[in-house]
């Protein structure tokens, strides 16, 4: 049958790659068409074959084809001068990973097509990799005659003039920028630093002040003033800055951090710490402002009084008296109670009179039970959880805890429940990566269980759907693996699993133990010798399992008597007296 294609389609996948290649040939085709078919034959015919091979090695190379490469420089030998070829040369080499190369062809095609937008900032940007400042800023300025309004331009020649210390090309582009977006608090901002960095002290404060001026309602810009003031010494005058700001607004968080490192500065400690517990104690601060002058106080509690908790923990039950139901400064004392190590119990206690008036606080509810966790107090960890999942059932992290707690409980069923509750809960599409890895470690433990309770089928449909969600968690892929060894089934998949794992973790007995079991299952009797030797060298305490293994192994490898020393010390292990009596005996496993 002979094809067709509609010319509509032809045209939305063609014209998108053509813009993908580069390709600005200075020509202009008409393709405007309705629903009209006409022959792939003919249309292949119609096109010049150096555009098709083109075409092709651009489709090729979207795809992550290395043959695309081959047919780029086919085009190059067909047409050297083609700038398109030399840019999409270009992004071969960069993954390729040989930027030189890459930067040779960016830039010829940037000679041979100087209007070209695209390759012209391609090129700039490789210009700066290499710091060739000189370049990049011609090629940006070039890019800009283009385009008068892309003030991003002039943002990067601004850094390029400013990385060769051209202070009055700096401030021509801010002009240039002013003049295409209009005069602004940031362009006068930048305009100033510029005058700080040429030491013009005069022209930094004109401008600073001016802002000052043409707000007059924003105290920000008065601190800010009397910051600068400050760091040119003039103190006296910041003061009078901040106090003016402080006029306008009592509670300026700015201000008042400003004129308590004013009072420091100047050696008056007393009026430093009264102001300091003026913020620090009023209920009208609000706790912005508090936070963040509580944290200038530890900082210099540690600089100055060698980190004097003491001190610090009085700040915290003084500030709370005034602002006895906050969250983030109980949670706060608690962080601090735990950087200084103090006793377990007072930080829990922390948290817990957090939990007290805000118990949907999420932060202080999963630090809580990840302490409880720590001192094994499980019943205390399914509490928190089963509670927190009231305010916020789709916090996975709760049933997660929860099913942990539940199977150091033995209460294997519950801990089931915990994580199918908890799965049911999370779009997996919209979860982050420690989101997914912990739904991963649920569905393994859901695996677990229901292998233990001998319901397989489901078992190896939560192992799969684990390694799906999270293909590297080593833990589920030893268990699915081992699980499959012991059915006896799939041991191929069971061995590419199990290896993955000892590539992980190359030493780990456990996992050495399962790909040599599994090596057993397959009769690779000589790899599973080796595998369980490493196994045995690389486990302190060999248990009844690992010794019945080996001596199982050693069996069929042809070594009898060390089978049956293995074996006789898996029963003093534990291992199944009868059983293994039977194959001493009979030196046979069945």
């Amino acid at each position: 049958m002979k094809k067709t294609i509609l010319v509509a389609i032809a045209v939305a996948v063609v014209a998108p790659l053509l813009a993908i290649g580069g390709a600005r040939t200075g020509t202009s085709v008409d393709m405007k068409c309705d629903t009209m078919t006409i022959s792939a034959d003919s249309l292949l015919k119609e096109t010049p074959l150096f555009d098709r091979l083109y075409l092709d090695a651009v489709c090729r190379q979207i795809a992550g084809d290395s043959t695309a490469s081959a047919l780029l420089e086919r085009c190059h030998e067909m047409r050297p001068d083609a700038a398109e070829v030399y840019y999409s040369l270009a992004h071969s080499y960069l993954k390729q990973g040989n930027d030189s190369l890459a930067r040779v062809n960016m830039r010829r095609a940037a000679e041979l097509q100087p209007d070209n937008d695209n390759y012209l900032e391609n090129v700039a940007e490789t210009y700066i990799d290499q710091r060739e400042y000189d370049r990049a800023i011609e090629a940006y300025e070039q890019l800009y005659t283009h385009h008068r309004d892309r003030s991003d331009v002039l943002e990067l020649l601004v850094r390029l003039y400013n990385a060769k210390k051209d202070y009055h090309k700096m401030l021509s582009t801010i002009d240039r920028m002013e003049q295409a977006d209009g005069p602004s608090e940031e362009i006068s901002l930048m305009r100033m630093g510029i005058y700080e960095q040429q030491g013009d002290k005069k022209n930094a404060y004109r401008i600073l002040h001016a802002l000052t001026n043409d707000h007059p309602n924003e105290p920000s810009y008065k601190v800010m003033l009397g910051n600068w003031l400050m760091q040119h010494d003039r103190k006296s005058e910041a003061y009078n800055w901040f106090k003016s700001a402080l006029e306008d607004d009592k509670q300026n968080e700015f201000a008042l951090n400003s004129l308590y490192d004013y009072y420091r500065s100047m050696g008056d400690d007393t009026k430093a710490r009264q102001l300091r517990d003026n913020i620090l104690f009023s209920p009208q601060t609000d706790i912005k402002t508090k936070l963040s002058m509580l944290q200038q106080a530890i900082r210099e509690n540690e600089q100055e009084q060698g980190g004097d908790s003491t001190a610090v923990l009085a700040l915290f039950d003084k500030i709370m008296l005034a602002t006895p139901r906050n969250a983030e400064l109980s949670n706060l004392k608690a962080m601090y109670m735990r950087v200084k190590k103090m006793p377990q119990d007072s930080i829990n206690a922390a948290y817990a009179h957090t939990l007290s008036f805000e118990p949907d606080n999420l932060s202080a509810r999963l630090t809580l039970a990840q302490n409880k966790w720590e001192e094994k107090k499980w019943d205390e960890v399914v509490d928190l959880c089963d509670k927190g999942i009231q305010y916020t059932p789709e916090e996975l992290t709760y049933y997660y805890f929860m099913a942990l707690a539940y199977i150091q409980q033995d209460k294997d069923q519950k801990a089931y429940e915990a994580c199918k509750r908890g799965l049911n809960e999370i779009d997996l599409n919209k979860a982050d990566e420690p989101e997914r890895n912990m739904a991963s470690d649920m569905y393994g433990i859901i695996g677990d269980i229901s292998y233990t309770a001998n319901n397989h089928d489901e078992a190896f449909s939560a192992y799969e759907k684990a390694i799906t969600i999270y293909p590297d968690n080593i833990q589920v892929l030893n268990n699915y693996a081992y699980y499959l060894s012991q059915q006896n089934t799939q041991l191929d998949h069971a061995a590419e699993m199990s290896l993955r794992t000892l590539k992980e973790e190359p030493t780990n007995a456990t996992y050495l133990d399962t790909y040599a079991w599994i090596l057993f299952l397959q009769k690779r009797y000589d790899e599973a010798k080796a595998y369980v030797d490493l196994t045995l060298q690389n486990s302190k305490n060999p248990d009844k399992v690992l010794l019945e293994h080996a001596g199982d192994i050693y069996l069929m490898a042809g070594d009898k008597e060390k089978a049956v020393s293995y074996w006789k010390q898996a029963i003093e292990a534990g291992g199944n007296k009868a059983s293994l009596e039977r194959k001493i005996k009979t030196r046979k496993l069945k």
